[in-house]
């Protein structure tokens, strides 16, 4: 009996030793990616033989530094980030192969209720928006262009304070006097719950689908090692599998152990937010049209001169490969 308990832990750590290291950048930590946690939490990335540390990047823009000068071997970011360094001449540029979100994962967030709210009511007020270019911002711009609003004549967006950092402001009264905000989530719901803040609007719900956020990793990464790019894939397709077919609060309890700052029951309503919108899509394919969706984006908000090529940027085999696993 003892040998025999010997042999067992000799084989997990041989099984623990065969993990491949992989370091995932992310742009932000935040329940808008519920399904990359749950993969984390119920093992598929270690199914996969994956040992996966996981980096807060604090900004697309951040986690594609890191991505390019090898400090991360996967980001986890806005699509706009590998379009900016395909655009700026890059030969090891970076290649999307996995779409995670499909809407836009902020909230608008005013002092009071409004009931009545029509994305008109901004004209004439302060808000405190996001990194110019990054896709937060140009996503609200887009909004507001839809509903017939300048966004730099018709209202003031104040773009001065870093992200992470607006709900504080807004609720100290160091935003400047600023009526609104644009907040992720915790942030949204725990100025609802100190009662400093309404959500007024989902970005979310009025953008329409957009490629919000994707996983990418260097063209040199991607040839080299396809295989590993596959098993990744898999356990964010089993994530969102995991998602879409429980409940809010079953997420929630499953994610918890990453929000450990984060009460059950904020969780589980944060998660009810986002599923009620449609957030998350069924499979990781980054279909052409919501690539030229996203140029549409970034054209309108003036960061983008020449469009980049869908066959260079993206590559759907390793998603198309992993959603057939699931079939």
């Amino acid at each position: 009996m003892a040998s025999s308990l010997t042999l067992t832990g000799c084989q997990k750590n041989e099984s623990e030793m065969s993990r491949v290291p992989v370091t995932l950048n992310e742009v932000a930590h935040s329940i808008f990616y519920a399904p990359q946690y749950a993969a984390i939490e119920l093992g598929y990335f270690k199914d996969e033989g994956i040992d996966l540390t996981l980096v807060n990047g604090a900004g697309a823009d951040k986690v594609m530094t890191a991505l390019i000068s090898g400090d991360a071997d996967i980001g986890f970011m806005g699509s706009e980030a590998s379009i900016y360094t395909y655009a700026q001449g890059a030969q090891d540029y970076a290649v999307n192969f996995a779409q995670l979100t499909q809407r836009a994962g902020n909230f608008l967030v005013g002092h009071t209720p409004d009931d009545s709210f029509t994305w008109a009511k901004l004209k004439g007020t302060k808000v405190l928006g996001g990194r110019a270019g990054g896709m937060p911002e140009m996503v609200f711009e887009y909004i507001l262009k839809k509903n017939g609003i300048d966004p730099k004549t018709d209202l003031t967006i104040d773009q001065s304070i870093n992200f992470g950092l607006t709900a504080a402001a807004f609720s100290s009264g160091d935003g400047n006097g600023a009526d609104y905000t644009v907040e992720f989530e915790p942030f949204a719901t725990s100025l609802e719950l100190e009662g400093k803040g309404n959500v007024i609007a989902s970005l979310g719900t009025d953008s329409g689908y957009v490629p919000y956020t994707a996983y990418c990793a260097k063209k040199s990464y991607l040839a080299d090692h396809p295989e590993l790019i596959q098993r990744f894939t898999n356990a964010i397709q089993r994530g969102l599998d995991y998602v879409n077919t429980h409940s809010a609060e079953e997420i929630a309890k499953t994610i918890q152990p990453q929000f450990k700052e984060t009460p059950l029951e904020n969780l589980i309503r944060i998660t009810e937010r986002y599923k009620n919108q449609d957030t998350w899509k069924s499979d990781t394919i980054f279909e052409k049209e919501s690539f030229e969706l996203l140029e549409n984006i970034l054209e309108e908000a003036g960061e983008l001169k020449t469009r980049v090529p869908y066959e260079d940027l993206v590559t759907t085999e390793f998603a198309k490969t992993a959603a057939s696993k699931t079939k």
